[in-house]
């Protein structure tokens, strides 16, 4: 590691916060409960994603959790689960106020979003890992559609990836049966990048998030517009979309940039966010 980090949060916040050269780590950080999300949990991790989308010191975002787990889900005891009026549980409320801001901010974040799956990954820990644009897991981690065992149905987002990432006969099978998916078959079905070796994850991530990071941030987050976007194109109305987009890329500082380093024969300098 060459980048030393500077803590940004308090030692115990519930998402610890640091700066590593022009990299933003989050790390979920509710070990002891496997970082299950609380309703606290989400105001600091939305406020932290905010304060990442807003710096223009931020080019990359690192998401990763403390502990033995990634991410467990809800947690179901939290007070933030209380009933509504008819005195049942009222989880859409949950999702209005939570999850549907948290997915959408991910998706609407200035600069690259990379995941590091430390161990399991369950429920809406597993969608919201799935919502970054690169996810790495290491090789012990797991992802668990967990829903469908206690009465719900995927969400974070989940309905609208699980489908994009692996089709609709294994998204089907992965929700519907709830059942454990190890790390090397995510891998192996396309929804995570890569899987390294435990001990390693930090690092190889970190390295990822670094190069996105010197690469022409406005660029890559063109590039999830557009793809994001294709999903429900006609081929037609995609070309429109990339012609428009790269109207715009064409005008901007990093393509002169990098069209001028290319021929300097140096490293390009990208500004653009």
């Amino acid at each position: 590691m060459t980048e030393e980090p500077t803590l940004l949060s308090s030692a115990d916040a519930l998402i610890q916060v640091a700066q590593r050269g022009a990299v933003r780590v989050l790390t979920l950080n509710r070990p002891a409960a496997l970082n299950s999300f609380t309703q606290a949990m989400h105001a600091e991790l939305r406020a932290a994603l905010d304060a990442a989308a807003a710096d223009e010191g931020v080019r990359a975002v690192l998401v990763t959790g403390a502990g033995r787990g990634f991410c467990a889900g809800q947690d179901l005891n939290d007070p933030g689960m209380a009933a509504g009026a008819d005195g049942k549980p009222d989880i859409a409320a949950v999702i209005e106020q939570n999850y549907r801001p948290l997915a959408l901010r991910i998706q609407a974040m200035p600069v690259p979003v990379v995941c590091a799956v430390n161990g399991v990954a369950a429920g809406a820990g597993a969608n919201f890992a799935f919502c970054c644009d690169i996810v790495l897991a290491a090789r012990s981690a797991s992802f668990i559609q967990a829903f469908a065992k206690i009465g719900l149905i995927p969400d974070c987002g989940g309905t609208w990836l699980l489908p994009r990432l692996v089709g609709r006969p294994r998204a089907l099978a992965l929700a519907l049966t709830g059942d454990k998916l190890p790390a090397v078959d995510a891998e192996r079905l396309g929804m995570v990048w890569q899987v390294v070796e435990d001990a390693d994850l930090q690092d190889t991530a970190f390295a990822l998030a670094s190069k996105l990071a010197a690469m022409p941030s406005a660029a890559l987050v063109a590039t999830r517009q557009a793809l994001d976007a294709s999903q429900s194109l006609t081929l037609s109305d995609a070309l429109t979309l990339e012609a428009r987009m790269q109207g715009e890329l064409g005008r901007a500082h990093d393509f002169a940039e990098g069209v001028a380093a290319f021929q300097q024969k140096r490293a390009p300098v990208f500004k653009d966010r």
